[in-house]
């Protein structure tokens, strides 16, 4: 058995443990052949069980919970290779055997079983299909999955005394939340609603026109870090990775050379398809040192090129001076950080923050193109970074101070980086409305493609704007993210509500706010669509009128 990545908010399986391989969770080659492997074991053991059935059945005795395991291994095996890889198609193979075992009620006849470490299994392998379906944007079946985990969870917690029962009813709480954690719902005219995706899709980002000189770099490796306090999460996924991580992918499409029928492994587990996606890593609360691990191994294996992004969702660490390690940064975990078994603590106030992530921490990864986000309370400690290698380097850093109405919902996300996923959502949420109605979001997303067109127009045709920018704009996941960062910073300067100018989005190097966040046709683009929202009142129709 390979352990590919540990859950450490599932509670544990009440088993032995089985020997396994830790691997590590960085680098693109060291794994695959231990994968390739796993495999074409778990192949030749689902192909023997299908064609021996009935004698495993009568003279062995083979439960059908047991057929169950090796399906949900199957499937978590999907699931950790699509995190490996980046390839969303695997995330329909792991749905395909996910799905059969709830079809087939493979886990029915645990519940009759006096053993809850059965039950546990059970339990973990909801848990699993509940995140798969998450990011396959499977929403209505999420929420049938969430109530029959809450009515095992309850059945388990009375049947069996065991010292588990709170941290089952605290999954439950975070998918909960999780899943509620959306700010708008679009809605039919019969009130259904309506599941929108947000990945990248054909024509969904605006193509490169004659003329536009722009790089060639391609973004390759992605590190997206989450350790934002008190944030929705589940599964290692707050709300803010998991809608980033979405904003770095392509639709997911089904393999071609696989058949839908469980039972069928692809031969693509050993020579996976061209990759399409960046390659991510997903840290959740990660420690300094496991920061810089794995952004020393994706600077170690960036190709040619190609451009690394790091995405850091984080609380704030604030200043004591003026230099690189005087700023501040954003916080990374302390919890495994230990020495003689007490976390380490400064002793006095002139030592800096070790849990620290500091602008000059980044410094040595800028010798290769390094594209930023900073969402933090403390995102403009990198406002005055220093590109010391000559390399393209653009850092996007979110406001550092919301109005008070948009504080109180900061634990369903942040809305930079629901801007950068999603900026109709953004854009209503903004303006306090919670629904759309289907019609009027379909119209609002046709008119943002224009929107988007222009703006790329406006970034390309700019005689002062760094070339970093254009260097990084012929890859399309950082034209959108681009693109989407000026939409955004122009939204906000005209709302009435952003009166702060710390409530406003800035960038490392600065954008020509004349030619892009100030633009006048940009302005009136929002203006536009803020009455077909009929929301126009809260923004300023002549911009002087905020100043």
């Amino acid at each position: 058995r390979v352990r590919c990545q540990t859950q450490r908010d599932l509670p544990a399986s009440r088993t032995a443990p089985t020997p396994s391989l830790d691997l590590p969770q960085y680098g693109h080659k060291q794994w695959q052949s231990y994968f390739g492997r796993t495999f074409d074991v778990y192949t030749k053991l689902w192909k023997f069980q299908q064609q021996h059935r009935q004698v495993l059945d009568t003279r062995y005795g083979l439960k059908r919970w047991q057929i169950g395991e090796v399906a949900s291994k199957i499937g978590q095996l999907y699931y950790h290779y699509y995190l490996r890889t980046s390839e969303t198609s695997y995330l329909n193979e792991a749905f395909s055997f996910y799905s059969a075992i709830r079809q087939r009620s493979y886990y029915y006849q645990v519940n009759k079983e006096d053993r809850p470490e059965l039950v546990v299994k059970k339990l973990r392998y909801y848990a699993r299909y509940i995140v798969v379906c998450l990011l396959l944007n499977k929403m209505d079946l999420v929420k049938m999955l969430v109530k029959e985990l809450s009515e095992e969870i309850e059945e388990y917690t009375q049947r069996f005394s065991t010292e588990d029962q709170l941290e089952w009813n605290l999954v439950l709480q975070e998918v909960t939340a999780f899943v509620e954690a959306d700010p708008v719902m679009i809605l039919t005219n019969d009130n259904a609603v309506v599941i929108t995706s947000n990945r990248l899709h054909e024509g969904g980002v605006p193509q490169l026109e004659p003329g536009m000189v722009v790089g060639q770099l391609a973004l390759a490796d992605a590190l997206i870090i989450g350790n934002c306090n008190n944030q929705v999460k589940f599964s290692e996924l707050t709300i803010d990775m998991f809608r980033m991580l979405q904003a770095l992918e392509r639709e997911p499409v089904t393999l071609a050379t696989q058949s839908n029928k469980t039972g069928t492994l692809v031969s693509t587990a050993h020579k996976p398809p061209k990759r399409e996606n960046p390659h991510k890593y997903l840290l959740y609360k990660p420690t300094f040192s496991q920061v810089y691990t794995f952004l020393s191994a994706s600077f170690k294996e960036l190709p040619a090129n190609s451009v690394l992004l790091l995405y850091l969702s984080a609380t704030g660490v604030f200043p004591n001076g003026r230099g690189p390690y005087d700023l501040g940064g954003v916080l990374t975990s302390n919890n495994r950080d230990l020495v003689n078994g007490e976390t380490v603590q400064r002793r006095n106030q002139a030592e800096k923050e070790m849990h620290c992530l500091h602008p000059g921490d980044l410094y040595p990864f800028t010798r290769k193109p390094l594209f930023v986000i900073v969402d933090s309370s403390n995102s403009m400690a990198y406002k005055n970074f220093l590109n010391l290698f000559g390399q393209p380097l653009v850092c996007l850093l979110s406001p550092t101070v919301y109005p008070k109405s948009l504080q109180d919902q900061s634990q369903r996300g942040s809305l930079f980086t629901l801007f950068l996923y999603s900026p109709i959502v953004a854009f209503v949420s903004v303006c306090g409305l919670s629904s759309l109605r289907q019609g009027l979001w379909e119209k609002a997303q046709e008119f943002l493609h224009l929107v988007y067109r222009e703006v790329g127009q406006m970034i390309t045709r700019s005689r002062s704007i760094d070339q970093a920018f254009l260097q990084f704009y012929g890859d399309e996941f950082l034209r959108l993210l681009l693109i989407r960062f000026v939409f955004c910073s122009a939204v906000l300067r005209l709302h009435k509500l952003f009166r702060d100018s710390r409530s406003y989005p800035e960038s490392y190097p600065q954008l020509p706010k004349p030619d892009t966040v100030e633009n006048s046709l940009l302005q009136k683009r929002v203006l536009e669509l803020a009455a077909m929202l009929d929301v126009q009142s809260l923004f300023y129709s002549n911009t002087l009128d905020g100043f």
